[in-house]
């Protein structure tokens, strides 16, 4: 015959059960919270104007360097698919905003004497530098910013992003021809360069609303360079270097992280960029908090 057990008993037990799942929960709010997975709001910047782009398709070059026979040549271009609105920064992130950071120690200062004001964007800033900045501003903002992926930059400035292309037949053999317009482009893009930085609306819009995109100012992206050689069977060996990152505007550029001034000798190949600096986009996905943490933590 069983033993049945005093209503106390069952109260104890469901006690001491309950007790430790109280202290694990927790326990795991605070590291989360700590590591900055969870973030309450306390937000002391107001959100900066954005646009938001619908989800559709485009067409998209990809970025890197592509070479066949040790001659450069155009990378493959298709119709991508972008699942989700993409809500980017209407203008870079201005003097003023960038200086307020470098005030709290939480960003180098810029390497740029441009003035420190509202609608000015901010030059002489590295990749590392725009990785600081995107922590401290979503710290202020209590939203979870990044920079754009090249493919998102390519995607909100619509009609404005370059196309690398060569121009020449992939079917033309000749390494002579792919030199010559390799040559011609690098020339024309020494032609069309602005002294100085300029205010905002300075180079317009697009068709989205994006301002100043492909004006005097490359934008720094979270996609890393790559150089694709293509053998003559149509292969393709890749390698990838994530110190170094593309920077966007007029064209595509390369740069190594730590660059603030590109005309100092920083870039990898080809044209520098006349300055850099970057515009964020804002994650509103559910588990974006996460990333956050595991990328910048």
């Amino acid at each position: 015959m069983s033993a049945s057990i005093p209503a106390s008993g069952r109260r104890l037990s469901v006690g001491s059960v309950a007790l430790p799942i109280v202290l694990i929960g927790a326990l795991s709010l605070a590291l989360a919270t700590q590591s900055g997975i969870i973030r309450f709001s306390t937000a002391s910047l107001a959100s900066p104007p954005t646009v938001s782009i619908a989800a559709g398709s485009f067409p998209y070059r990809l970025p890197g360097e592509f070479y066949r026979s040790g001659y450069a040549v155009d990378g493959p271009k298709a119709d991508v698919v972008v699942s989700r609105a993409v809500t980017i920064m209407k203008y870079h992130v201005s003097t003023m905003d960038y200086d307020a950071c470098v005030a709290e120690a939480a960003c180098p200062a810029r390497e740029s004497a441009t003035p420190s004001i509202a609608n000015m964007p901010a030059t002489g800033v590295s990749h590392d530098d725009a990785t600081s900045y995107v922590r401290w501003f979503s710290e202020k903002t209590g939203a979870t910013w990044r920079l754009p992926s090249d493919k998102e930059l390519a995607f909100a400035a619509g009609s404005k992003f370059p196309d690398d292309a060569l121009g020449i037949e992939p079917s033309d053999k000749n390494p002579a021809l792919r030199w010559i317009a390799d040559y011609e482009r690098e020339a024309a893009r020494k032609a069309s360069r602005e002294p100085e930085p300029l205010v905002y609306g300075s180079f317009g819009e697009n068709e989205h609303g994006l301002s100043d995109f492909a004006g005097n100012v490359w934008e720094w992206t979270s996609t890393c360079n790559r150089r694709v050689d293509l053998a003559m069977d149509g292969r393709a060996v890749a390698s990838e270097s994530c110190g170094v990152y593309i920077a966007a505007g007029k064209h595509r550029a390369p740069l190594s992280s730590f660059v603030r001034d590109p005309k100092s000798g920083g870039c990898s190949v080809g044209v520098p960029p006349d300055h850099v600096g970057f515009r964020l986009v804002k994650d509103t996905r559910w588990y974006a908090p996460l990333l956050f943490a595991l990328h910048l933590g």
